[in-house]
């Protein structure tokens, strides 16, 4: 298992972190098999996107609009309650193929953190299965 860290500039961004992930897979043991990504916090997600100039930012602005505007109860900071939903809703975890110690990710899609209370430096976690 790898462990990095991806720093985010932004309380809202998208990380493209594709290239960075296919680095640590070249020391993949196998030449083929899963991929499994982690990322250790609560505000933050992963998955996979188109990433065309301002899909980023549509992606984060329909995430926002997603959320009712209610009284949160998160005893910490009401406010951050809609970060950890929004996590909670993307998920923590991602699970790609991989040929040649290539993932086999479609034309356009990209692998992606998206953080939701940044700026942060955030934890994640590459296995090779």
């Amino acid at each position: 298992m790898k462990t990095i860290t991806v720093a985010t500039k932004r309380k809202d961004q998208i990380v493209d972190i594709t290239e960075t992930v296919e680095t640590h897979l070249r020391d993949a043991k196998d030449e083929e098999g899963i991929c499994v990504l982690f990322i250790s916090h609560t505000t933050c997600a992963i998955t996979t996107a188109d990433l065309d100039p301002g899909t980023d930012l549509d992606f984060l602005d329909v995430l926002r609009r997603l959320l009712p505007q209610i009284r949160y109860r998160h005893p910490h900071d009401p406010a951050h309650a809609p970060d950890h939903i929004l996590s909670a809703i993307i998920g923590p975890s991602l699970t790609l193929p991989y040929r040649n110690r290539q993932l086999l990710l479609g034309t356009w899609q990209r692998v992606v953190l998206v953080e939701l209370d940044g700026p942060r430096q955030r934890t994640l976690h590459i296995s090779f299965i």
